[in-house]
């Protein structure tokens, strides 16, 4: 027998490699002869770089950057050599991991580190820079990063804008004098476009600090930028899938960069090489923290399970907790759950690993 293991990581507890590792030594237990692939995934969250360095044994490069608040730290992005391809997360510079609860506040936090790895990377003579969308802290439409790339916003007075709520008094822009970037894509794991009731700001801003008052201000400023940026550059990227992903950043990278956003789970199941693998097995297990309705919208379960459908393969998940969701729970032949009668949230995800090897135990003995 030979399975494949593909999970995505249980934030907060265990990345997905070591997911994976667990699941293994929980199904060797019991299968003594089983040959086992792992496949550690991501979908454009947190430890997409990690999941891509690993898989193409590729290294970590530095560079210095700002974070949200303007604080100046080291980034680090995954280097591939041969194929020249820098795999970075907007989160290393810009996500909420580098802020306090106290910290939050979309006025303030920006993309402009972001911007800063972006040009290390084309400065390094980077073919292709992938950049993951997930695990953001700002709403700014990526006009810091658009800021650190060169790019300059005007009001009517001629006074230069900085903040993002400056961005409702937004007349014109100022393309950089020289601007030359390699091939971008943008991996999200949501598919929300830039403003509406579905949008950045409504969908995303409160969880990021923003209050019923400045989720207006946000909205109107992104619409604001979105509407200059069509006028001027002549392109109109607001309505697209995946423009709203990571507080407007989508938007930028499409607008200021020329890049191509994309499924996060494509994008990295392609670099790994993940369907190419699954041909070979009989077997595929995934799993992450959460199995819910918000699964359906992309995320590496419901990508692992479909890809494993359409090539005629047994899929189970191992999940954190799962929802009674039937259309989420029809994708698999089986779902199992850490989560036990009793056992806070807390003490699940201190145990993750043990309670992963024991769920893969019981998996084992109906295959």
């Amino acid at each position: 027998m030979r399975i494949l293991i593909a999970p995505d990581k249980f934030k907060g507890s265990l990345n997905a490699c070591e997911v994976a590792e667990n699941i293994a030594l929980g199904l060797r237990d019991v299968l003594h002869d089983a040959q086992i692939d792992i496949a550690p995934m991501a979908d454009g969250g947190e430890g997409t770089a990690g999941v891509i360095c690993h898989a193409l044994d590729g290294s970590w490069l530095k560079c210095k950057a700002h974070d949200p608040l303007g604080r100046e730290i080291d980034a680090r992005y995954a280097w591939i050599e041969n194929s020249q391809l820098a795999v970075m997360e907007m989160s290393e510079a810009a996500g909420m991991r580098r802020l306090s609860e106290s910290e939050r506040d979309p006025f303030v936090a920006n993309t402009f580190g972001v911007g800063e790895m972006i040009l290390n990377a084309a400065q390094r003579s980077a073919r292709e820079i992938i950049v993951g969308l997930g695990g953001s802290a700002t709403n700014d439409g990526g006009f810091g990063m658009a800021r650190a790339l060169g790019f300059r916003f005007f009001d009517s007075k001629n006074n230069q804008l900085q903040e993002v709520v400056d961005l409702g008094r937004l007349e014109r822009t100022e393309l950089p004098a020289i601007l030359s970037l390699p091939k971008i894509i943008g991996a999200a794991d949501v598919r929300n476009p830039l403003l509406g009731e579905n949008g950045a700001t409504r969908v995303f801003g409160p969880q990021k600090g923003a209050t019923a008052g400045k989720v207006d201000i946000l909205e109107r400023a992104l619409a604001k930028l979105a509407d200059v940026v069509s006028k001027e550059l002549r392109v109109d990227h607001r309505d697209e899938a995946g423009a709203g992903a990571a507080g407007g950043l989508g938007f930028a990278l499409m607008s200021f960069c020329g890049a191509e956003i994309r499924p996060g789970f494509d994008v990295v199941a392609e670099a790994v090489g993940l369907k190419s693998k699954m041909k070979s097995v009989g077997v595929v297990i995934t799993g992450e923290g959460s199995l819910d309705r918000q699964t359906l919208e992309g995320k590496t379960p419901v990508g692992v399970a479909r890809l494993a459908r359409k090539l005629g393969k047994q899929v189970f998940a191992i999940v954190g907790r799962a929802s009674g969701d039937q259309e989420v729970r029809e994708l698999f032949d089986k779902v199992y759950q850490l989560a036990q009668s009793g056992m806070s949230e807390k003490e699940q995800m201190s145990r993750a690993a043990e309670l992963l090897r024991e769920n893969a135990r019981e998996l084992a003995k109906i295959l």
